[in-house]
């Protein structure tokens, strides 16, 4: 009687041991549960369609203004009155990257004449040597300024009163105001700077 009295005592404490287990998981589940619902909540409540009027209306004033300096960078581009001031160099295709701090570097482009003022380095393999190009150039050859979905590329050349072809490529992002140029030769490795473009 004993024996039989403990089985079932046993017996009921497994079963209420389980029923803890169950009850436990499913109270965790439900609480992992809130947990997401509440982040959900808060994304819901970030969305851009809870901006105040305020703030929509500064998203739209920043939205004008972007649209303002793609139109202005492009109208000094065909304006074809313009100066590049370079602020970055490096001699392609793995050279040292050299800071321009000098702020006689410039390169501009008139109606009528380019002016060039810019460091070069020349040679193909070292010692290579450094130049200024310091030159006003009454004219260019092959002018074009042409605009795609990425920008503006224009590009010319000029013999800079040597014996070969400088080739001048620039390439203008509206969106982002960044330029690069590239200056390249048949004789020497091309260097590229990075600056900014702004009117005359």
């Amino acid at each position: 009687m004993l024996r039989k009295s403990i089985i079932t005592t046993i017996a009921i404490m497994l079963v209420a041991v389980g029923a803890w287990a169950i009850s436990s998981r499913s109270s965790t589940h439900s609480s992992d549960e809130d947990e997401v619902q509440s982040a959900l909540n808060i994304e819901s409540n970030a969305s851009p369609k809870q901006h105040t009027a305020e703030q929509q209306a500064r998203i739209e004033r920043r939205a004008a203004r972007l649209a303002e300096y793609e139109k202005q960078m492009d109208s000094i581009i065909m304006s074809h009155n313009y100066k590049f001031i370079p602020q970055t160099m490096q001699q392609l295709p793995a050279g040292m990257m050299r800071n321009l701090v000098n702020p006689m570097y410039e390169i501009t482009v008139w109606s009528q004449a380019v002016d060039v003022c810019i460091p070069f380095l020349k040679g193909y393999v070292p010692p290579y040597y450094p130049v200024v190009f310091n030159y006003v150039l009454p004219s260019v050859m092959g002018y074009t300024a042409e605009k795609s979905s990425n920008g503006w590329q224009i590009t010319f050349k000029s013999t800079m009163f040597t014996a070969t072809d400088f080739t001048f490529l620039f390439e203008v992002s509206p969106h982002y105001g960044d330029v690069v140029l590239t200056i390249s030769s048949p004789f020497y490795n091309s260097v590229q700077y990075t600056g900014n473009i702004v009117g005359i």
